[in-house]
């Protein structure tokens, strides 16, 4: 029966050409390594090496054994490498699940940057709607996830984000750009594009436009906010949308204005309730944080409307 230090002179002796030579590798006595040898070929029930002169060498058999070993160790040497990576956080893989609001653009752009500074980093970015994202964490199918809150599910942990306000969208030249803060009066007989229910903010911008008993045109629908904005941007419509966006979409001649009274848009960061999240993803979600800390210094200013 074959043992792994029979192996690892094998090996040796492959290496450097000869049972002298692999001694020193190993730091073992030449006879040590030739009991080593001999013991494998008993076991094995092959002659791996054949004298010629002083010298030995390597039969076809132990070529052909060679190969499969060398593979184990090189497997072996990058177990040890990729420990150190992990240890180093430079190493590692990563799922994570994000709404559309973040995946249009914030997020990927954040993902492409922290990959630039750890190389041998896999992410797998998935995007879709809040409830799946929560059923993804849940099962064990991504370690992170961003979504809308509130959520409540028993495997996952729930952190709510800084608030964000949502904005008001239009198109360039239309008559609202003209104010500074926009009111739900100032909707009464636009055309307005709403997302498709059900959303939370959807649920918010229709309870205040109620509540203020303004009535808009009502005659477009969307299932993301990207399409929204496509079609403001466009000359259809006006809209109220997440900042993310908005942001994403002032390039391409879309006006973005504050809205009062402020409709929260919140984000929640989704975990496992299990399992701990590993130091890649602890590393990608402090600085993920830190990245909407310093956007939502950025469009301030949209937050200074009444509440």
């Amino acid at each position: 029966m074959i043992n792994p230090r029979q192996i690892e002179a094998f090996r040796a002796v492959m290496l450097t050409g000869g049972i002298t030579s692999a001694a020193e590798l190993m730091n073992i006595s030449q006879p040590a390594v030739s009991r080593l040898i001999s013991d494998l070929q008993h076991a094995l029930k092959l002659t791996l090496f054949e004298r010629r002169g002083p010298r030995i060498a390597p039969t076809s058999e132990a070529m052909s054994l060679f190969q499969v070993v060398d593979r184990s160790f090189v497997g072996l040497d990058l177990i040890e490498q990729t420990a150190r990576d992990l240890t180093a956080r430079r190493s590692g893989s990563l799922r994570v699940a994000s709404m559309p609001a973040l995946g249009v653009g914030f997020l990927p752009r954040y993902v492409a940057r922290f990959l630039a500074e750890r190389p041998k980093v896999d992410i797998a970015l998935r995007g879709s709607t809040s409830p799946t994202i929560l059923d993804w964490v849940a099962t064990g199918q991504c370690e992170l996830g961003f979504a809308h809150t509130p959520i409540d599910h028993a495997a996952v942990l729930t952190e709510k984000l800084v608030g964000l306000p949502a904005v008001a969208i239009l198109p360039p030249g239309h008559p609202l750009t003209a104010k500074d803060v926009l009111t739900p009066q100032d909707f009464a007989g636009e055309r307005f594009i709403s997302t498709t229910p059900p959303t939370l903010l959807r649920y918010r911008i229709d309870t205040i436009f109620a509540d203020h008993d303004v009535s808009r045109i009502m005659r477009t629908e969307v299932q993301l906010t990207m399409s929204a904005c496509a079609m403001v941007a466009a000359g259809y419509g006006v809209s109220i949308v997440d900042p993310f966006t908005a942001c994403e979409y002032t390039g391409h001649g879309l006006v973005m204005r504050p809205f009062a009274p402020r409709v929260a848009f919140d984000l929640a960061i989704l975990r496992s309730a299990q399992i701990p999240l590993s130091m890649i993803a602890e590393d990608f979600l402090a600085g993920f944080q830190e990245d909407v800390k310093r956007f939502r210094a950025e469009i301030g200013d949209l937050d200074e409307a009444p509440k």
